[in-house]
């Protein structure tokens, strides 16, 4: 490891550490016998599950690069939410960890956002497993209603195989959409390998639609995140939208703007 990056991460684990609260403060009225604010090295590295040694030269700038085991436990025991978490992965030299899950709730800000938006710019959000979390009011007259049943009636990918793909998107609009669809669904299943509703997914279009299993052999993984698309508005007939694609990193959401071209 760098001895830049060694400094930065051993100035980073100091500040953290003399900015918590040490154990057992003392009554009103005591004087503390501390000599030094936060905890004591000795203290996080108990809390840790490290030596002493190890965790002074980490601060020092001194030790070797830090396996993924000890981050996560510094992590841990600094009590690190996960941005600060990522944050020291990154200090470390390391990719941050994958999350396990998408989160299942919308920030209230976002969904301030989307009603702020309703009679202007259709926004969509979804999670990393691809299923629609909200959509604001522009965004449900463009698109229309979600199906009213079945286990992926939110799922933009299982959208992508429908009648009614076609018939917002037209013949080519909804082939393009469900080339991109399935290559949005191998990415996410990069990122959550083990997810059952996912793997589940696949079996479930694989068994279905001749058009997914031909796409699913590509082997194709997302990267485009942003389009022009050509829409069909139900009473204002075909419009043309710009398409862009935001993440929440920390939530795994994907917040989908289209902005009218032209």
């Amino acid at each position: 490891m760098p001895a830049r990056i060694r400094a930065d991460l051993g100035e980073y684990l100091r500040h953290r550490r003399t900015a918590m609260a040490p154990p057992d403060r003392p009554a009103a009225g005591r004087v503390s016998r501390r000599r030094v604010p936060g905890l004591r090295r000795q203290e996080l590295a108990e809390a840790a599950g490290i030596s002493v040694e190890y965790y002074t030269r980490l601060e020092q700038g001194r030790a070797p690069r830090p396996s993924r085991e000890v981050l996560t436990a510094l992590a841990r025991a600094f009590g690190l939410a996960p941005g600060a978490r990522d944050h020291v992965f990154r200090l470390a030299g390391e990719l941050p960890p994958e999350p396990l899950a998408p989160d299942s709730e919308i920030r209230p800000g976002l969904l301030r956002l989307l009603r702020g938006l309703d009679e202007t710019v259709p926004v969509t959000v979804h999670d990393g497993r691809l299923d629609v979390l909200a959509r604001n009011a522009a965004a449900a007259e463009l698109l229309g209603p979600l199906p009213g049943a079945g286990e992926y009636r939110r799922n933009i990918v299982h959208h992508g195989f429908t009648a009614a793909a076609r018939h917002v998107l037209g013949e080519e609009g909804a082939d393009r959409y469900a080339r991109w669809a399935t290559a949005e669904l191998r990415s996410a299943l990069g990122r959550y390998p083990d997810d059952e509703r996912l793997r589940s997914l696949v079996a479930d279009l694989s068994a279905s639609s001749a058009g997914f299993r031909d796409l699913w052999t590509r082997g194709e993984v997302a990267t485009g995140r942003s389009a022009e698309k050509h829409l069909h508005h139900p009473l204002r007939g075909w419009l043309t939208f710009q398409s862009e694609m935001l993440h929440d990193t920390e939530r795994d959401h994907w917040i989908v703007i289209y902005a009218p071209a032209g």
